[in-house]
């Protein structure tokens, strides 16, 4: 660790790595053992091997079994019906293709779902969403089982999917692994514009066509949705932790650019990028704690979405590394906010992108001593090549310096930064702990005190909202939302009316055992709240009229009553009818094993551990 590393990133670091020492070590022990092995066709039955390449054509066979060429095998989310993973269809052909141009071949091992928060969003299919990443990990894992790759590709880029791709890929942590991006659709209707529509849908004031006419002006091509949401934050995400490409997270799918570093992700992985001395190392060595670290801090500083809270907790669980919430908020401490991207603000990962992107923040970073500079990557001059960005000279790749921002009123460096702090704050009390993405919050919001309106049901919130219920300050408590109640659904839905009535002047706060994601907008919301209702956590006493204080300064969230009559105050259960109702039907049914097994939401929310 460098000794030009900031003290609290170095202090963070070391006790994760004391915490982390046992089942890092055996998770280290395991991925020695398992590289130690001869290679797939080499090691596997002949049966085995002629069933692992009877389907791909006969100069390819001969490669793989007679020339022992490297052989990379490719996980894929696409489909045809989500815009951020409809331009990977032609990928595979590609990597093919350039995989057999450096004398390798490539394999298209398997496929995972992916599930669009967009279109489940407020419907029953939303409790599916979390734990759709377990199930992402586990097909990761079913196609690499096969076990007769010298490397892997993987293609994702959404919400649970690029989570669920990595802990899958770090349970084959001996595989050098390289993540390929699609990149964002160009920006249609601005994100505040769609927004302001939707408040105006929520009052009555805009009919279903006008609100429909503005959705589809927002999300209208292929590519991820253009707000800095947890799509998005995946992608910074995985640039500063070095597992892709340089600078290719924000690349249009239709720039022409694409296919060219798509490509180079097939030089990548094979170690045929540059050096030639270098070569890919194995992603589960790659994802030490400083990495996990680095993923950290550039997450707060771009005020990324609240979902990687739990995401990252469970992809570090993943390699044998043990983080929690109050990690995330030392850092968070002294980490600066270098951007503002919506709901941050009013530019699109597109002005982002032009800003100077990814690679813009992590220069700033790593020269601040506020990321590790001293990690492995996919590539060989380590986490300083990630502070570039690509450029087509002619056919040729190149990469020049994303230094200095193109526009500060979106990107700033470390020293005039947005906030001294990061746009995460973990909040704890007698309600809990939980989290606030105080990023996006008005100054004058960061602490609400009022009377809790408690529901069940983000549906019962709207009813009351309609009804002209919530007209005054009120804290909204919505319960029975986390992993084990019925999945951790998002709450997104919920800004809308929670919106009109901050816009009133009212004030108003959520607080809730579910997620709200990275587009939570404006209002103050304290989310993942753990213990969560179900498991009897303290969200189930709270009762209409109880003073509610959520501080986001000091960090605290607390129902504002004497210690002995909140220890004293009986704990509401799940309403039968609503349980049932949580369970059943539209696939719910299959996920109850995972619901049953979830750990809380601070321990990543994991069903496999």
């Amino acid at each position: 660790m460098s000794s030009s590393t900031h003290p609290t990133v170095r202090d963070v670091t070391d006790r994760i790595r004391e915490r982390s020492h046992g089942p890092r070590s055996a998770y280290l022990a395991q991925l020695a053992e398992i590289r130690n092995r001869d290679r797939g066709s080499d090691r596997m039955g002949c049966a085995n091997v002629a069933h692992a390449v009877a389907g791909i054509p006969a100069n390819d066979k001969f490669r793989v079994v007679a020339e022992r060429a490297p052989n990379i095998g490719i996980v894929t989310a696409y489909n045809d019906m989500l815009s951020a993973h409809a331009p990977y269809q032609g990928y595979p052909d590609i990597i093919k293709q350039e995989a057999r141009r450096l004398g390798a071949t490539a394999q298209v091992a398997g496929g995972v779902p992916a599930m669009c928060d967009g279109v489940t969003q407020g419907t029953p299919g939303m409790e599916l969403s979390l734990f759709s990443r377990d199930v992402i990990a586990m097909g990761t894992a079913i196609a690499l089982t096969h076990d007769m790759f010298d490397a892997a590709l993987m293609l994702g880029v959404c919400d649970k999917i690029v989570p669920g791709l990595l802990i899958g890929a770090l349970h084959f942590g001996h595989l050098p692994t390289v993540f390929v991006p699609a990149g964002p659709m160009p920006s249609g209707l601005s994100n505040g514009a769609k927004s302001k529509v939707r408040e105006q849908a929520a009052q009555g004031l805009v009919g279903r066509q006008g609100l429909l006419d503005a959705e589809m002006a927002a999300y209208h091509t292929q590519g991820t949705c253009t707000f800095y949401g947890t799509a998005n934050s995946n992608q910074m995400l995985l640039e500063a932790m070095g597992l892709h490409v340089p600078g290719t997270a924000f690349i249009q799918p239709g720039d022409a650019m694409r296919e060219t570093l798509t490509r180079e992700a097939v030089r990548t992985v094979l170690g045929k990028a540059g050096d030639a001395a270098f070569q890919c190392p194995p992603i589960g060595e790659m994802v030490d704690e400083r990495c996990i670290v680095n993923a950290m801090v550039a997450l707060l500083a771009t005020g990324g979405s609240t979902n990687h809270l739990i995401h990252w907790v469970a992809v570090a669980r993943a390699a044998g590394i043990v983080i929690d919430w109050d990690d995330f908020s030392r850092l968070s401490d002294i980490i600066p906010l270098l951007t503002r991207v919506y709901p941050n603000g009013s530019a699109d990962v597109n002005e982002f992108q032009a800003a100077g992107g990814p690679g813009f923040v992590i220069g700033e970073l790593v020269d601040a001593g506020l990321m590790h500079g001293d990690v492995l990557t996919v590539r060989a001059g380590g986490i300083r090549e990630f502070a570039n960005v690509p450029e087509l000279d002619g056919e040729q790749l190149r990469w020049t310096s994303a230094a200095p921002s193109k526009n500060d009123a979106v990107a700033r460096p470390v020293s005039s930064p947005f906030s001294a702090t990061g746009g995460l704050k973990l909040l704890s009390g007698n309600l809990g702990r939980s989290v606030i993405k105080v990023s996006s919050v008005p100054d004058d919001r960061h602490v609400i005190e009022a009377p809790a309106r408690v529901f069940d049901s983000q549906a019962a919130l709207h009813k009351a909202f309609t009804a002209g219920e919530l007209e005054r300050d009120v804290v909204c408590v919505v319960r029975w939302q986390g992993p084990q109640a019925n999945g951790m659904p998002e709450l997104h839905k919920l800004t809308p009316p929670l919106s009109v009535l901050q816009g009133k002047g009212f004030r108003v706060a959520l607080v809730t055992d579910g997620r709200m994601s990275g587009a939570s907008g404006k209002i103050p919301a304290a989310i993942h709240v753990s213990p969560e209702a179900a498991s009897g956590g303290p969200l189930a006493k709270v009762r209409d009229g109880d003073l509610i204080r959520l501080d986001s300064v000091a960090g605290t969230l607390a129902v504002l009553l004497p210690e002995d009559e909140w220890a004293a105050r009986e704990i509401a259960t799940l309403p039968e009818a609503q349980r049932i109702a949580d369970g059943r039907g539209l696939g719910r049914e299959l996920f109850a094993g995972m619901r049953r097994n979830a750990l809380t939401a601070e321990e990543g929310a994991c069903s496999w551990l």
